[in-house]
């Protein structure tokens, strides 16, 4: 295995990790491609509304387009202004989504007047506790063609979806941890096909986010899902360089 950078000073490991957002209806299983808004949860649309103001006000260099793992960037802001604040950089990230509601949110205008040079997409782990991997990587792939569509001169870096470790779910069960991750890597290993070697790009950080025994560590997901300060330095850290790259 490639070695990996140190984590950050311990006093990172108790900062608390991003919070999961109420629990909300959703599409069926197999409706991992349709475009759905969240039913019930106002913060879904006061933050979409919000992303359609963001793009009014400014512009956009690089977009992180996500759920609550990309939102959280607003947890470590000196990290994420040190690495992309050059860039104009914005954050699309909503807690809880999944692929069906990213899909409504770039129907509903979110990409609709803006121009990035490049859109960093992480997104399907919360898919992965109802759709198969192959069904979450025909939606992220629907929502790389629809980046494509709206933002032709934007270039993508689709980024493997991230690991993650046993916890407990909001029953207060253990969730089927090794399913999930089974379907995380079989959507992982379809992703990688979408890279072009021109306009989208693949990029597997999850090395950095493991130890030598293969488990994450608490100090960085003290959770096993959600990144805290420490997370976001290794996740900054892995893509500093391609990301200048794609941004020339």
């Amino acid at each position: 295995m490639k070695s990996r950078p140190r984590f950050l000073l311990p006093a990172l490991a108790g900062l608390a990790s991003f919070v999961v957002a109420p629990t909300y209806a959703s599409a069926a299983p197999e409706d991992a491609s349709a475009p759905i808004p969240k039913t019930g949860d106002d913060t879904f649309i006061h933050k979409h509304e919000s992303f359609l103001a963001r793009a009014q006000s400014g512009p956009i260099g690089v977009l992180f387009l996500g759920d609550s793992i990309t939102e959280g960037w607003a947890m470590a802001p000196y990290i994420w202004e040190h690495y992309f604040g050059r860039y104009q950089p914005a954050n699309f990230g909503i807690s809880g989504d999944r692929t069906q509601h990213v899909l409504w949110r770039i129907e509903h205008g979110e990409l609709d007047g803006i121009s990035p040079k490049v859109v960093v997409l992480l997104l399907g782990t919360n898919n992965s506790g109802e759709n198969t991997g192959e069904q979450i990587a025909a939606a992220d792939k629907k929502i790389v063609n629809l980046i494509r569509k709206k933002l032709p001169a934007a270039k993508i870096l689709l980024l493997a979806i991230f690991p993650r470790g046993p916890r407990i779910d909001k029953n207060g069960l253990p969730e089927p941890w090794a399913e999930r991750m089974a379907a995380i890597d079989t959507a992982n290993a379809a992703l990688a096909k979408l890279d072009d070697g021109q306009m989208v790009r693949f990029l597997n950080i999850n090395p950095h986010f493991l130890g030598n025994d293969g488990t994450i560590p608490n100090i960085i997901m003290p959770d096993q899902l959600h990144l805290n300060a420490a997370g976001y330095q290794l996740w900054a850290g892995a893509i500093e360089n391609p990301l200048a790259e794609m941004m020339k």
